[in-house]
């Protein structure tokens, strides 16, 4: 029998068995099966993925997974993006599953590194999204998919909503690897809004108890925006977007990055540069971009993903979001990885660490977090062809002359929140590495990638190094206090400064003592809620108590 073949019969030997249990409700199958479902259709050894995204997660189909009997169904290999919920490590603590390729592990990622330390899962590799998602379409492709979506009718076409993020990519590369894909959703209906994955693609659907979970994983409540976050908002428009003049952007997850979303309708308008900077970003749809949207400032946003609360403003601006004609957002993850890579002249994020060489990580000691998408945004892209002002004028400061250079911003304050210094001689990635057996640390972005690092302190404009030695110095005079920091040298930061390597806030113009939250466009949520003209719904976790009772429920990490 050709591979061909072994791989038809098995395919059809497993619908066999899922057809059983679903009786004459074609592709549906109910709820209360859900369990048995998964351990009809899934074999020891396979290589199963599931929804596990950023913010929306197939949490039913991952409780029954959970739930199966290790006896039946182990040594499964999880290939996911995001481990969000406890039930996606459930899987390795009771023997169901021990091997693993991801993302993202945020939430998990303590609980993770115990299991690699007690041996109980072994990690094959941390990848970026869009890493993940191209070795599922060549050496990581699932047998099994578990997905999840809004509704779905009885052929099993599916409609995502507003979320759509990882679905449609990881059921192809199952789907035409003559992998089972089971899709979780909300409701069947008799007519779907729009079709984001055709029925054809999907073998079962299980109408979830209740609603998915999904995270609003990028607002932040301006309310907690502090005047360090502004200063360093400041300093960003005007030492990095302003001279460069940069319209595509990305902007990463942080108070300081949800404060320059808050200053363009002020700061930034001030200096005159609506219509010049920031005009098209690749972002999800943060409630802290309503002013400057509705300000004039942002011509397009294309979305990762949405965001909760944000569904309404988003259909009513179809001129600046990616809309369907069933007036909601089509998102997708995959797609805005490749837009944030190739068409975006600057991304800007924090990190946890950074080290000498500018090396920067979110792996610290108990802790495997993963990159997300920091990794494919934060790199210079070197199949990069197109020109733009702001790539051709970041390459000329680079010392390139055939080609130009992406922005790559590290924005971080000199401690974190726990007192940690965030400037370091040594990553903690490098012990990671060694603890858990990785060939190499797992670093997020590489110094050579890093163009500026933004601190409260000041900007050190790293393009304008020649020599690693002008970069650590550059670095060492932005980290502040930190022990990292005291070993500067005065004489190289005033040399640095005159060469407009270093820039304190006093070298932009910036007088510290008026960066101060007034230059926020909106000051709290209700403030954002107003600016968009009553569109914006909050989610209860960024209400009032007294408000949460009538608010839509999230999910709360």
């Amino acid at each position: 029998m050709s591979d061909t073949s072994r791989r038809r019969a098995a395919r059809a030997s497993r619908l066999a068995r899922a057809a059983a249990l679903n009786g004459t409700s074609g592709k549906i199958c109910p709820a209360d099966r859900a369990t048995r479902l998964l351990e009809a259709i899934i074999e020891p050894g396979d290589r199963v993925t599931i929804e596990g995204d950023n913010q929306k997660q197939a949490d039913f189909l991952a409780s029954a997974l959970a739930k199966m009997d290790p006896a039946r169904v182990h040594d499964l290999h999880m290939v996911q993006s995001v481990l969000a919920l406890p039930d996606h490590l459930a899987v390795f603590e009771r023997g169901i599953a021990n091997r693993l390729d991801f993302s993202y592990a945020g939430p998990q990622s303590r609980k993770l590194a115990e299991l690699v330390a007690a041996n109980a899962v072994r990690i094959g590799a941390i990848h970026t999204y869009l890493e993940l998602y191209a070795r599922m379409l060549v050496d990581l492709t699932p047998q099994v998919a578990l997905v999840v979506a809004d509704k779905a009718d009885r052929d099993g076409n599916l409609y995502t909503g507003p979320n759509t993020e990882d679905t449609p990519t990881i059921t192809e590369a199952t789907a035409f690897r003559g992998g089972i894909v089971v899709a979780q959703v909300n409701e069947i209906v008799d007519r779907l809004p729009r079709v984001d994955v055709p029925g054809d693609w999907v073998d079962v659907v299980v109408p979830s108890p209740k609603p998915y979970l999904i995270d609003p994983l990028f607002t932040r409540d301006p309310a907690k925006i502090r005047n360090e976050n502004v200063l360093m908002a400041m300093m960003a428009i005007a030492a990095v977007y302003e001279p460069y003049q940069v319209r595509r952007l990305n902007h990463g997850i942080g108070y300081a990055t949800a404060a320059i979303e808050l200053i363009l309708p002020t700061y930034a308008a001030q200096r005159g540069l609506k219509g010049k900077i920031a005009t098209h970003f690749v972002l999800n749809p943060h409630p802290t971009l309503i002013p400057a949207i509705e300000a004039g400032f942002i011509d397009s946003v294309y979305c990762f993903g949405s965001e909760l609360g944000m569904e309404r403003y988003v259909s009513n601006h179809a001129g600046i979001f990616p809309v369907g004609a069933d007036g909601n957002l089509r998102s997708n993850r995959a797609l805005a990885q490749v837009a944030g890579q190739y068409a975006c002249d600057l991304f800007i994020g924090g990190t946890l660490q950074i080290d000498a060489r500018g090396n920067s990580s979110t792996a610290t000691k108990g802790r495997i977090t993963g990159f997300g998408g920091g990794p494919n945004m934060g790199a210079d892209p070197r199949g990069r062809r197109h020109d733009s002002p702001t790539w051709l004028c970041a390459g000329q400061d680079g010392g390139e002359s055939l080609r130009g250079r992406k922005l790559v911003v590290q924005m971080v304050q000199t401690h974190q929140p726990n007192g940690a210094p965030s400037f370091v001689e040594r990553l903690d990635a490098f012990d990671l590495a060694a603890s858990a057996g990785f060939a190499l640390p797992p670093v997020m972005i590489y110094g050579d990638d890093v163009t500026h690092v933004i601190t409260e302190r000041g900007v050190a404009n790293l393009l304008r190094c020649r020599s690693p030695q002008e970069r650590e110095a550059a670095l060492r005079a932005v980290a502040g206090d930190t022990d990292f920091g005291k070993r500067h040298s005065a004489e190289a930061v005033d040399s640095l400064r005159r060469r407009g390597i270093v820039a304190f806030p006093a070298d932009l113009g910036i007088d510290v003592s008026t960066a101060t939250r007034d230059w926020l466009a909106a000051k709290t949520i209700d403030q954002l809620v107003t600016a968009s003209g009553g569109l914006y719904a909050p989610p209860a976790k960024f209400l009032p108590r007294a408000a949460a009772p009538n608010a839509v429920p999230v999910t709360q990490d």
